[in-house]
């Protein structure tokens, strides 16, 4: 296929299903601008064979199906067009795809559990995953990234008139990882999204959650906690495209840094074209920068083409810890040590605190307590 008719905005002016329509990037392309290029193991080139050894495995509850299938199902590539080379050369390159689907009106008691584990980094890994929310029906899916990996890959999310999905997606790799990814999620009428993302592991992680709706009433929520070591490079790209009336979004990322050249990198895109009347939106990201050496990249962008919005705003912080707030408890007897750790633990608390899934939410404020005894 060529190149999509619609371009996703004047900031992602191309989407496509064929590689040949995508430019090797050189990093003066505003979308790889802040990403090393030379980190990226040959994922950007075609430089990168697909040897890796990954394993995916998928646990679903009574009713829900999860099968492998080929490139010709027609539900692969339904809701997303790659917007970028190696989205690309990851929807090219994978063998079988796995489908999840939520039959309509179904409620399963149980989540729905992906986890994908690799095995060394010495070659590559493609993979692409569909999960179908049928109309009325409601899910929670958890991705889990572990092991060693040079992966790059796709996840649709299609979510049905008037269904629910709750997404938490955990990216735990081991020091040498380098994953490249995309998440897209398609609303129709009345359907909500909730996504969760979670980024601590890996040598470079670059994730590019992304929204459509293709009807009314569509409500999305993205939420993401990272925490960048010495080194790391961790990289989240959003766009949020209204263009339908009446649809609500909402971005809230926050960050911790520590360490020489720790590097995060932020970009926060929505546009709210002619058609989409009535939109509500609102997107932020705050960083919290805990030593000399490490820097964070934030840039929150807003296109408007229609006066007739609801709300529609973003923010971005990144500074040093409050003094103000280690003063106060160190005022009330806290050592420094332990003030700065409840400060911390409070400002990424409060978006963790809203992971549903106790055994999740456990684990992840667990690895935020390993970060900060570094």
């Amino acid at each position: 296929m060529g190149l999509n008719e619609k371009p996703l905005s004047t900031l992602h002016e191309k989407a496509s299903y064929d590689l040949a329509d995508f430019d090797v990037p050189t990093g003066r392309e505003e979308a790889w601008r802040f990403t090393p290029l030379s980190r990226l193991k040959g994922l950007h080139n075609g430089k990168a064979e697909a040897t890796g050894q990954l394993v995916v495995q998928a646990w679903t509850p009574s009713g829900v199906s999860a099968e492998w299938v080929g490139r010709e199902d027609p539900r692969i590539g339904r809701a997303y067009v790659p917007a970028d080379r190696v989205s690309a050369q990851a929807y090219n390159a994978f063998e079988k795809a796995l489908v999840i689907t939520v039959p309509k009106e179904a409620t399963p008691e149980d989540h729905i559990k992906v986890e994908l584990r690799g095995g060394g980094a010495d070659g590559a890994s493609y993979g692409h995953i569909v999960v179908v929310v049928e109309p009325l029906a409601q899910a929670v899916v958890v991705i889990e990234h572990q092991g060693s990996a040079v992966y790059a890959d796709n996840i649709e999310f299609v979510v049905g008139d008037g269904a629910s999905l709750k997404v938490v997606s955990l990216q735990d790799w081991e020091d040498d990882a380098v994953h490249v990814s995309h998440h897209h999620a398609q609303l129709a009428k009345d359907a909500t999204f909730r996504s969760f993302v979670v980024t601590l592991g890996g040598d470079l992680v670059r994730l590019s959650p992304s929204v459509s709706y293709t009807g009314p009433g569509g409500d999305a929520d993205l939420a993401g906690v990272y925490f960048v070591d010495a080194g790391q490079h961790l990289e989240h790209r959003l766009l949020v495209d209204h263009s339908q009336p009446h649809c609500k979004s909402n971005v809230d990322y926050r960050g911790a840094l520590q360490g020489e050249d720790a590097h995060a990198v932020w970009i926060g895109d929505v546009i709210i074209r002619v058609e989409a009347e009535g939109t509500d939106t609102y997107e932020l990201n705050r960083n919290l920068i805990l030593t000399d050496g490490a820097r964070a990249d934030s840039v929150p962008n807003l296109e408007i083409l229609t006066g007739e919005v609801a709300g529609a705003g973003h923010a971005s912080t990144s500074g040093r810890l409050d003094d103000e707030h280690i003063f106060y408890l160190q005022a009330r007897g806290i050592p420094f040590d332990e003030a700065r750790r409840l400060v911390i633990r409070g400002f990424l608390g409060q978006l963790i605190e809203r992971i549903e899934i106790d055994e999740i939410r456990e684990r992840v404020m667990g690895a935020v307590e390993a970060e900060l005894a570094r």
